[in-house]
């Protein structure tokens, strides 16, 4: 990709975990809206189940996430009765106990809750969802503070996949961004894990952090292989100082320019690839029998606010601050502070504040949106022709998808649109076209490259 295309593309584009996006989310999509979606959902198709515990031991610089530092645990532990209440309250509203084929995990840091915590989370979901055997439990990990007890409470519960959250492996890019986490500590965790028969272990890595370079980015990806992960996710970091103000603690004369950011990319995707992994998407890679390598192999590979999945829920249903859920309906949002989230449960209320109500112009815009960040290849007519609708309300963003073609980020053959490899890292800025919200609001999403 030349330095020109680089300037010219990176631009601040939504990642595309939903369509519409959760800054265009209104208010009018309340708890009540909430609670006869939820009456409404097939009682025969099963559930997804994501819980956000907005809790960390200590602040990464570097954090997008909605969290908050703690050093008591008396807030964790309120905080755990609320999530329970809520379980309690979700599921009241639904048409009976439905089954349940994921349950993620996030934060923050879940495994700042005590493992007798997380056993009682675990028995509260067990007794409101009919938990499938064959479902992925996930959970997401800082080996900095895990102990042999938490892993021992969760894969008593079910638990058969954790993301170990790595980021960086050299030191003086630990310190900067806050974060330092040898590689004896990771390496440990990971064993605890497979030791418990959590068989699928995944590691999160960053390019474009503070004095990162491709040597050292290398280096990291070369300890990452060490420790044979089933899967890796390689962020690129979102700079938002604007809105997470501890960012601006960053030097940021020592981030990476876009450049250097595409080369650290580029570099690190290589070694992956070398080392036998499948490039997932944009920014995950997989060993080729890995149900993610399979799912995009077949065309059956998703996307929702955990990133790629193979998830075929129809309904993910989201607990704890801030957490987003997605509906047939349409999406709803928690309350963004744990503050207002607690004060609407302990009045038995769903915590719900914002949302947004599907329209079929969304639903049909968001099917094209998934598909070219799953495949890379979108057949527009058929989409089209599967929602009912025709595909010539679609002329202005031909004719936009022309001009990104004349620059190499797009072919397309009819109404047949394909992402060639040399554009994959630009894969976000071809779904911005079919996205009608994106003039406003764009400040709040990080740059594409």
């Amino acid at each position: 990709m030349t330095p020109e295309l680089i300037a010219r593309y990176d631009q601040r584009v939504p990642r595309y975990t939903s369509y519409p996006t959760a800054p265009h989310f209104k208010p009018d999509v309340t708890a009540g809206t909430y609670a006869s979606w939820l009456a409404e959902l097939a009682p025969d198709r099963p559930l997804s189940l994501y819980l956000h515990v907005p809790f960390c031991a200590e602040l990464c610089l570097y954090c997008g996430c909605n969290t908050a530092v703690t050093r008591s645990y008396k807030a964790v532990a309120a905080y755990v009765a609320c999530l329970e209440h809520e379980i309690d309250l979700v599921a009241s509203h639904l048409p009976g106990r439905m089954a349940v084929s994921h349950v993620h995990w996030g934060g923050g840091t879940p495994t700042i809750l005590s493992p007798d915590d997380l056993r009682r989370i675990s028995r509260r979901l067990a007794l409101a969802f009919s938990i499938r055997p064959e479902a992925e439990i996930a959970v997401e990990i800082d080996p900095r503070t895990i102990t042999p007890e938490h892993v021992e409470a969760l894969a008593a519960s079910g638990l058969n996949r954790a993301s170990l959250g790595v980021q960086d492996f050299d030191p003086k890019v630990q310190e900067t961004i806050g974060r330092v986490q040898t590689f004896e500590q990771t390496a440990r965790v990971a064993s605890w894990l497979r030791d418990a028969g959590v068989n699928g272990l995944n590691l999160d890595l960053m390019y474009g952090l503070p004095h990162q370079s491709i040597e050292s980015v290398n280096h990291s990806v070369d300890l990452a292989l060490k420790l044979d992960p089933d899967r890796i996710a390689l962020f690129g970091y979102a700079h938002v100082p604007w809105m997470k103000r501890h960012q601006a603690l960053l030097p940021e004369t020592s981030l990476p320019d876009s450049v250097a950011r595409v080369e650290q990319r580029e570099a690190a995707t290589e070694a992956f690839i070398r080392a036998g992994y499948v490039q997932i998407g944009l920014d995950h890679f997989a060993k080729p029998d890995d149900p993610m390598a399979v799912r995009q192999k077949d065309g059956r590979l998703h996307r929702n606010f955990q990133g790629y999945t193979t998830d075929e829920a129809t309904a993910l249903i989201g607990f704890g601050t801030s957490a987003i859920g997605s509906l047939p309906q349409g999406y709803i949002q928690n309350a963004p502070t744990t503050v207002a989230y607690r004060e609407a449960i302990l009045k038995d209320r769903l915590p719900v504040v914002r949302g947004v109500t599907l329209s079929q112009d969304d639903r049909l815009r968001r099917a094209i949106i998934e598909r070219l960040m799953c495949d890379f290849s979108v057949d527009l007519d058929e989409i089209a022709s599967s929602f009912g609708a025709g595909i010539g309300g679609f002329a202005p963003e031909i004719t936009t998808i022309d001009a990104l073609a004349r620059d190499g980020l797009v072919v397309r053959h009819g109404l047949t649109l394909t992402i060639p490899d040399e554009g994959r890292a630009l894969v976000r800025n071809v779904c911005a076209v079919f996205d009608r919200y994106l003039e406003s609001g764009a400040e709040r999403h990080s740059r594409a490259l």
